[in-house]
């Protein structure tokens, strides 16, 4: 079995400088559509999910170090979206619900747990 290497693994190193670059670059020079809004979305599971399995596994929450399920990944997508796209946008007046966020987030964890499980 592979082990995992969390924040090490090259999947969540890109995702993170895709969604910095996305975040703090081309936030700024695009006005809107797919490379303002949803292009640092599509990053969230591949650069979030290394970081809490890793946490999982400090606390002993996860029992081994292969990589993240389709079942992991699966449940953390579907946390991730209800609690952003559902929950936020009741509790704080800055935030809206878009099944285009949702549907980038999809995108990223399927591109990820493609690379996690089949590599």
């Amino acid at each position: 079995m592979k082990r995992h290497r969390y924040l090490l693994d090259p999947v969540c190193v890109l995702a993170i400088a895709a969604y910095l670059l996305g975040r703090f670059g081309l936030r700024e020079w695009v006005p809107a559509g797919f490379w303002h809004d949803q292009f640092t979305d599509l990053w969230l599971i591949p650069a979030a999910l290394p970081l809490l399995l890793g946490v999982q596994r400090i606390a002993g929450l996860r029992p081994h170090d292969a990589p993240p399920t389709w079942r992991e990944i699966g449940l953390h997508l579907a946390v991730w979206s209800v609690a952003a796209e559902w929950l936020a946008p009741h509790f704080f007046a800055h935030c809206t619900g878009d099944w285009r966020d949702v549907a980038a987030y999809a995108a990223g964890a399927a591109l990820a747990g493609g690379w996690w499980n089949l590599a």
